[in-house]
C-alpha cells in the first residue's frame, strides 16, 4: 500500500469539507447529480476521445501503481548484490553465474546478466537494456498523460457545470429564495471540477512519473552493474560507481557499511 497517495487523498478531502462547514455550507451541498454527471462522467467522456482504447485498458492498472507499492529491490539491495555477483565472477569466472542468474526474479536484471554470461558485448548489452528503459518510460508516459488530461478537462467542465446550472436558475427568478440556491447548486460543478483537477488527477499524474523515474534510475544501475561485471571491475569499485546513483546521505550510509563489513573480514582473517 502506498500510504502517500492514500493520505494525500484523505486529507484533501477532509481540508475540503473542513473548509466548506467553516464556511457554513453543508457537505450535503456536495450531493448534486447534476453536477457529479457533468464532472464524473464528463472527463470520463473527454478521456475516451483524447486516448486509443488500448490505452485506456490500463487505467485499473495505473490506479493499483498509484495506490499499490510496488516490492521492488531497494538500492543498497542492488548495490550489495552487485558486489557479490562481481565477487563471484573475479574468483570463478563469468560463466559462474548462469545459475545465479536463474534464480533472479527480476526479468531486466536477469535479461542483462543472461546476455553478459552468452558473450554479448558491452555496447550491444547497453543499446538492448537502454532501448528497453525508454520503452518503459514511454509507457510510463502515456499513463501519466492520461490523468494529466483529466486534471485540464475537469475544471473545464465545472465551468460549463456552472453555466448550465445558472441558465437553469435564471430561467425562473420569480422565486429569490429558489433562484438563490439554484445559483449556489450551480458552483458545486466549478468546485468539483477543480477538485478533481487539482487534488487528484494533476498529483496522480506526478505521482507516476515520479514513480516512473525511480524505477528508470534504478534500471541505469542494472544496466552499469551488469557491464561492470563484464569489464572485471572489483567489487569496491562497482559499489561506489552505483552509489552515485543515490542521494549523498544514501550514498555515504552505504559506503560505510561496505568498509565495516571489509574491517570486519580483515580481522576476522587476522585472528584466526
Amino acid at each position: 500500500m502506498d500510504f502517500a497517495t492514500v493520505i494525500g487523498v484523505v486529507v484533501g478531502m477532509v481540508a475540503v469539507l473542513a473548509g466548506m462547514i467553516f464556511k457554513g455550507v453543508t457537505p450535503d451541498a456536495l450531493l448534486n447529480p447534476a453536477a457529479i454527471l457533468i464532472i464524473l462522467f464528463g472527463t470520463a467522456g473527454a478521456v475516451m476521445i483524447a486516448f486509443p482504447v488500448s490505452e485506456l485498458k490500463r487505467i485499473p492498472k495505473l490506479f493499483g501503481i498509484l495506490f499499490k507499492e510496488k516490492e521492488n529491490q531497494s538500492d543498497g539491495e542492488v548495490i550489495r548484490l552487485f558486489s557479490q555477483l562481481a565477487d563471484t565472477a573475479r574468483r570463478e569466472g563469468l560463466l559462474s553465474l548462469e545459475g545465479q542468474a536463474s534464480e533472479v526474479d527480476d526479468p531486466f536484471l536477469k535479461n542483462g546478466l543472461s546476455l553478459a554470461v552468452d558473450g554479448q558485448s558491452a555496447e550491444y548489452i547497453r543499446d538492448v537494456l537502454t532501448e528497453e528503459i525508454e520503452a518503459m518510460e514511454e509507457r510510463h508516459a502515456g499513463g501519466a498523460l492520461i490523468f494529466a488530461q483529466a486534471g485540464t478537462y475537469a475544471p473545464t467542465l465545472g465551468v460549463l457545470g456552472a453555466v448550465v446550472g445558472l441558465i437553469a436558475a435564471l430561467s425562473d427568478m420569480n422565486d429569490i429564495e429558489k433562484l438563490g440556491h439554484a445559483i449556489s447548486g450551480a458552483f458545486i460543478a466549478t468546485m468539483l471540477g477543480i477538485f478533481t483537477g487539482y487534488v487528484l488527477w494533476h498529483p496522480f499524474a506526478n505521482k507516476l512519473k515520479r514513480k516512473s523515474k525511480q524505477e528508470a534510475r534504478q534500471k541505469m544501475m542494472v544496466v552499469e552493474g551488469v557491464l561492470s561485471i563484464l569489464e572485471g571491475e572489483a567489487p569496491r569499485v562497482i559499489e561506489q560507481k552505483l552509489a552515485s546513483y543515490l542521494p549523498a546521505s544514501e550514498r555515504q550510509k552505504i559506503l560505510e557499511e561496505r568498509e565495516a563489513g571489509f574491517v570486519g573480514q580483515e580481522t576476522q582473517k587476522a585472528t584466526s
